[in-house]
């Protein structure tokens, strides 16, 4: 039997470890590298994070498994048991080129169902976090549920790329959105960004193509509000594989499924 609230508190240490070495990293000279495309960038600090942090769940949960950005854990193809879910840095390019707007991502999972949620913004030292049936916190602060917003008075997180052309969704289908709300943000992380829908300060939010590890932690953060986590189309998420994203506060998100995505089809 887990206890979630004394795992809870053990995170919360590891991830406060892990900020202050990232933090003391960037007094050098990062070493960057790139993956799948010269916008997809890990750094040494990236790996040393994640390595961080398996190394402390190996030593102290032998038993669980662990999906990590870099590659570092587990081969999942099933959700038994408990996972965690792990993004070392969230925002790589934030944190090479801005030094700041980057988060520790970990969500833990048991048989499936998000049980903790942590976002943690290094540079300001900003920790969202929840246990699931308890609540949700900023900075050890309750953070109230969320309440529904019009459309009019909504504003959306997103990548201006998916209001052009590109090859994941037509342009029109958030370009009417756009037209509706109050306005749009985007600050490059999406954990962060799901962090800012959790505290209220976004009313939804909306990704094309993410990985299990860039929301896993808000996933859990966020539906503990009242806010919910879907695909695009309104499709339950999965760890097990890449999708599309869209969280929102309550009610917001289905006027904007029913009004704007109602026929969009998930592209692979």
């Amino acid at each position: 039997m887990i206890d979630w609230l004394i795992l809870d508190r053990e995170i919360k240490i590891w991830i406060q470890e892990a900020g202050e070495r990232i933090r003391h990293s960037l007094q050098n000279k990062l070493q960057i590298s790139i993956k799948s495309n010269p916008n997809d960038l890990v750094t040494n600090v990236d790996k040393d994070t994640e390595q961080f942090f398996i190394e402390k769940i190996r030593s102290t949960y032998p038993g669980h498994r662990i999906l990590g950005e870099e590659g570092g854990g587990d081969e999942i193809t099933d959700v038994r048991g408990v996972i965690w879910v792990i993004d070392p840095i969230d925002g790589t390019m934030n944190f090479v080129h801005m030094h700041r707007n980057f988060t520790i991502s970990i969500g833990v999972f048991g048989d499936g169902v998000g049980q903790l949620g942590y976002i943690y913004d290094v540079i300001h030292d900003e920790l969202y976090s929840a246990v699931k049936g308890k609540g949700a916190l900023f900075n050890d602060q309750p953070i109230p549920r969320l309440e529904e917003v019009s459309i009019e008075k909504a504003i959306v997180g997103m990548n201006p790329i998916w209001l052009t052309n590109n090859r994941r969704i037509d342009p029109e289908y958030l370009r009417r959105l756009v037209k509706d709300i109050r306005g749009t943000r985007s600050f490059g992380s999406a954990a962060l960004e799901m962090g800012y829908v959790a505290c209220g300060w976004l009313d939804a939010y909306i990704a094309m193509h993410l990985s299990p590890w860039d929301f896993a932690a808000g996933w859990v953060i966020v539906e503990e509000l009242g806010g919910k986590a879907t695909k695009l189309n309104g499709e339950p998420l999965s760890l097990l594989e890449k999708s599309s994203l869209f969280v929102a506060k309550p009610g917001l998100h289905q006027v904007i499924l029913d009004n704007y995505l109602q026929n969009y089809v998930e592209k692979n």
